[in-house]
């Protein structure tokens, strides 16, 4: 949004716009909460910050997606319940659009019949629960109102922090946020190893039995891989050659100029034929790779 405002965008005209990606975890109420924060603390920065006029700019449109970290391979049956909490928490967290997970896919690629248990799982919440003909349903909770304001709070603090570091790039080259998501995600495993966050059928409520039950995996035909292979080289011989060029020529030209627009170029190339591969490797070959101190 600054960004945006400093290149002379109005508000009202980006803000619309916007939309998140959230992931959604197994704490029922927090997560519920965790949404409900968001959208507050959204419409407060855009409405105090930006003076946004338009109502549209402070509704925070955002996808969800149940949590792939809380699947396990152990008993993957108990995925399915997992999801469908998540799934749920998120549609009364106010979510536009949602994804369910496959409950097998901490093994591998969800199967077909993992798949349509996912989208039942949202059609089944969405045409059979009611859930989703009320508008904010568990507004007025005492505990659910309490605990979106400490997360609201808390998100207000960190977006300060970030701000006193000099705003998120510089929070990111700095390592702060890789080391603030992985502090996170240890103390998190911590939890799971020592009991005391429970995780059914892989620390409590074990069935040595289930080990033996056979899962059915995704297999992959190799003679697709071969066929995609083949694919894409009968469309890049079939593309005129000098225009491709060209055009990604104009786009190298685009990346280099720090005050060019690069997204006219983006659209000439991809008109030309060119893949996402070959765009990125333009681009990489132009910004370079960020490394974090982990990788390097």
């Amino acid at each position: 949004m600054r960004a945006a405002e400093a290149s002379g965008l109005a508000v009202d005209e980006v803000a619309p716009r916007i939309s998140f990606f959230w992931n959604v975890h197994n704490d029922f109420f927090e997560e519920i909460a965790k949404f409900r924060a968001a959208r507050t603390v959204w419409a407060q920065i855009v409405r105090d910050e930006f003076h946004a006029r338009d109502p549209r700019s402070e509704a925070m449109r955002f996808h969800a997606q149940t949590a792939g970290s809380t699947l396990t391979a152990q008993e993957p049956d108990n995925n399915a319940v997992r999801v469908a909490l998540q799934a749920l928490a998120a549609v009364l967290g106010g979510t536009q659009s949602l994804h369910t997970n496959g409950k097998d896919e901490a093994l591998g690629l969800p199967t077909a019949a993992a798949a349509q248990l996912a989208l039942r799982t949202q059609q089944i919440i969405g045409y059979e629960s009611g859930v989703p003909d009320v508008v904010d349903p568990l507004a007025g909770s005492y505990y659910l109102e309490t605990l979106t304001a400490q997360l609201a709070g808390r998100a207000r603090a960190l977006l300060a922090e970030i701000d006193g570091l000099g705003g998120s790039i510089a929070a990111i080259e700095s390592g702060w946020m890789q080391e603030r998501i992985a502090d996170s995600a240890y103390r998190a495993q911590q939890a799971v190893e020592r009991g005391e966050t429970v995780v059914v059928g892989v620390n409590r409520f074990t069935d040595p039995l289930a080990e033996t039950v056979e899962t059915p995996f995704q297999e992959i035909d190799p003679a697709i891989e071969r066929e995609q292979v083949q694919r894409v080289r009968n469309y890049r011989t079939d593309r005129d050659a000098a225009r491709l060029d060209a055009s990604l020529d104009r786009v190298r030209a685009a990346a280099a100029d720090a005050g060019t627009n690069l997204m006219p170029s983006l659209v000439e190339t991809l008109d030309a034929g060119a893949t996402i591969g070959e765009i990125c490797d333009v681009l990489r070959a132009t910004f370079g790779v960020h490394r974090g101190e982990a990788a390097a």
